[in-house]
């Protein structure tokens, strides 16, 4: 029996896998899972991206909203006073585009980011707004002229993030628009 039992089991064919093909198995699933894992982490930053530029881009709306139909210039001194005029210490006082020239909203600064209502929005560290208004020639508006020389306006809302691990703030989008007076 045992010479007979011996030849019963074909040589050519074994039973299970050899120690290479288990290696093999293993890098092939090994690679796959972290390949997965880096397309989760790509996922996870491309998410963190957009809500940073969602939120942005509701920052730059809320400065536009508040602006609307706000006029250029002040009424009653026309452009005598660029920026706030002398008796226009509050935000809630600022009566015309003018007045939001180079003003920052800033949770760090403690008096924003703001809402189209004059507030500021409540947890949203490391956000700013900042807001550049300028008069620009009315036939070429990327050409800028003196402060209350033109018919022509054009205001900037720049809003910027500062995560806790960046050293530097980082503008995550600008709005520009063109107002006539």
């Amino acid at each position: 029996m045992s010479h007979h039992a011996r030849q019963a089991v074909p040589r050519g064919r074994r039973r299970g896998f050899t120690l290479i093909e288990s290696a093999l198995a293993t890098v092939i699933i090994g690679t796959g899972v972290l390949a997965m894992i880096a397309a989760q982490q790509t996922f996870h930053q491309q998410n963190g991206w957009a809500q940073r530029s969602a939120n942005a881009m509701r920052l730059a709306g809320e400065i536009r909203e508040l602006t609307l139909n706000l006029p250029t210039v002040d009424p009653v001194t026309g452009s005598e006073f660029w920026g706030p005029e002398p008796n226009e210490a509050l935000l809630e006082d600022w009566d015309d585009i003018d007045d939001f020239d180079g003003a920052v909203f800033s949770a760090d600064l403690g008096n924003g980011p703001i809402t189209a209502m004059r507030t500021p929005f409540q947890n949203m560290p490391g956000w700013n707004q900042r807001i550049l208004v300028s008069n620009v020639d009315p036939f070429d508006v990327r050409t800028t002229l003196d402060d209350g020389s033109s018919d022509m306006t054009r205001v900037e809302v720049i809003v910027e993030y500062q995560g806790p691990d960046d050293l530097e703030p980082m503008e995550i989008t600008r709005l520009t628009w063109i107002q006539p007076r």
